[in-house]
């Protein structure tokens, strides 16, 4: 997707501020950060929002999670948050499905 903005980053059109990369995802540093710690675990398969994912993309979506639990434990950050947003109204700004891995604070329940 070439107006995508994080298919841009994967392609390194845009230089983002890689915290963890491998064939599967990319974590990037938010550049509007909602906590001292708040990475984006992207996929490098475009995805634009949860309601588009197949049956097919299920261990993607899993190994998003569980390297956000592996850059969290590599990091010494014990209590973090995940957080997925579907659609604008969710909250979801960039059309590519990424998951917000949020620490280094008190989390408030419920989240705004």
């Amino acid at each position: 997707m070439s107006d995508c903005l994080f298919c841009r980053m994967m392609a390194r059109e845009i230089k983002p501020e890689v915290a963890y990369e491998d064939d599967q995802v990319l974590a990037i540093h938010d550049i509007h950060p909602q906590a001292p710690v708040h990475l984006l675990i992207i996929p490098k398969k475009h995805i634009e929002r949860i309601d588009c994912l197949h049956e097919s993309d299920k261990d993607l979506v899993g190994d998003m999670i569980f390297k956000a639990k592996q850059i969290a434990a590599q990091n010494g950050w014990k209590h973090y948050r995940l957080v997925f947003n579907n659609g604008t109204e969710a909250g979801q700004s960039i059309f590519h499905i990424h998951l917000h891995l949020l620490s280094g604070r008190r989390m408030i329940w419920p989240p705004g």
